[in-house]
């Protein structure tokens, strides 16, 4: 029997704005509730980019504060990640803000990309003493990485991150597919990826763009968990006619995981499984 599958959601990410989509939640409150909606449909948990009061993404460690907050006393006990992004705030401070939180606004994750890359339009820099660096500030305040790994390589370094102490197991790795200059949403790519991750790793797959329901498949079917969400896709459809929402793309993925006979995990086992403390 399948493990229950752990439901990602990043609802919002960075790059989409109001002028992209008019479902894309960008304040507070909006982020709270599209989070408190799609709980209920089975995330267990939360990627998330804060944005200041004209919706343009921030690193302020308030902002972030408050986005955590609201979204933990929304949906208790759901696990919260913290971006530490590279593609908009270069400065190692910034990308780290969210890592010196306590209380409700300390994250329970957050994101390490683990080597530079290209998107489709810009670049995310994360050179080697950058990511050595937030995983050691991650490490010294209780915050388990999530893992992103684009490409081959990216598996490599987290060899290195893991000789040096620098990482914990259980691991936990999120496979992104679909990026025009990195792996593709391939039974291929994914398996050479896979193939590679260390013992006693949990591992989920995202897909980019028009690869997303594509990469959902193939983490339903192969993986522990996937990620879904505006953050990395727009479109209900490949042929891109129809607007996706959050609640419609993790209900598909709810739909793909029933049909394979699969329960999605709840968020205190998802806490047990990762190792992660428990909330009072």
């Amino acid at each position: 029997m399948h493990l229950p599958l752990i439901l990602n959601l990043a609802p919002t990410g960075m790059v989409p704005s109001r002028a992209d989509s008019p479902l894309v939640p960008l304040s507070v409150t909006e982020i709270a509730d599209d989070v408190a909606e799609c709980a209920a449909l089975g995330v267990s948990m939360v990627h998330l980019h804060a944005r200041d009061a004209d919706a343009v993404p921030t690193s302020e460690a308030a902002a972030i504060a408050e986005l955590i907050t609201a979204v933990r006393r929304r949906v208790p006990g759901i696990v919260i990640t913290a971006t530490t992004s590279g593609r908009r705030a270069s400065d190692l401070q910034q990308r780290a803000s969210a890592l010196t939180l306590q209380g409700e606004a300390k994250p329970d994750m957050a994101s390490l990309t683990l080597a530079s890359m290209n998107f489709a339009r810009d670049a995310s820099v994360n050179s080697p003493d950058t990511v050595m660096r937030l995983a050691e500030i991650m490490l010294e305040n209780d915050i388990k990485p999530e893992l992103e790994v684009f490409d081959l390589g990216m598996v490599n370094f987290a060899h290195i991150l893991i000789d040096k102490g620098l990482l914990k197991p259980p691991y936990y790795f999120n496979l992104l597919l679909g990026n025009p200059a990195t792996a593709q949403a391939s039974l291929l790519h994914l398996g050479m990826l896979v193939n590679d991750l260390p013992a006693d790793s949990v591992w989920a797959v995202a897909g980019l763009g028009r690869y997303q329901t594509r990469a959902t498949a193939l983490g339903v079917a192969m993986g522990d968990g996937v990620r879904t969400g505006l953050e990395d896709n727009l479109w209900f459809d490949d042929a891109r006619t129809v607007l996706a929402s959050n609640a419609r793309l993790v209900q598909r993925a709810a739909a793909l995981a029933h049909a394979q006979g699969r329960p999605l995990a709840s968020a205190q086992a998802v806490r047990a499984r990762l190792g992660l403390r428990e909330l009072s």
